[in-house]
C-alpha cells in the first residue's frame, strides 16, 4: 500500500475551512480512481514542542502507480486544484509514502 499524507496547520478561518472541506473537497476525493481508503484526523494533540496540526487526511492506494494515475485523471486535478482553495502552501505540507505492517 501507499500512502498520500495531508497535514494542514489551523486555517484563519476554521468554520470556512470546515464547511469547503467537508462539501467540496471530501466528494472531490472521493471520486479518485482506486482510492482504497480515505480518513482525517482531528483534533490532534502534540507530542513533542510543535503545535498540532488541525487537520490531518491520509488517502491510501495499492501501489505508487495507482496513486500517480489517479492524480493524473481530471478528478486528480479537480482534487489537486481545490487544496489552493482550501490552505495557502505554508498551511500544508503533504507526502507519499509506503506502509509496513510492523506486527508481521
Amino acid at each position: 500500500m501507499i500512502r498520500f499524507l495531508a497535514a494542514y496547520d489551523t486555517p484563519d478561518d476554521p468554520e470556512v475551512f470546515d464547511r469547503h472541506y467537508r462539501e467540496v473537497h471530501i466528494p472531490l476525493a472521493k471520486k479518485l480512481p482506486g482510492l482504497r481508503r480515505y480518513t482525517i484526523s482531528r483534533n490532534p494533540a502534540p507530542t513533542r514542542d510543535r503545535e498540532a496540526y488541525y487537520l490531518i487526511a491520509e488517502l491510501d492506494w495499492d501501489n505508487e502507480t495507482d496513486l500517480q494515475h489517479a492524480f493524473q485523471t481530471p478528478e486528480g486535478r479537480a482534487t489537486a486544484d481545490d487544496v489552493a482553495k482550501l490552505a495557502p502552501t505554508d498551511k500544508v505540507r503533504t507526502m507519499v509514502y509506503e506502509l509496513e505492517d510492523a506486527l508481521r
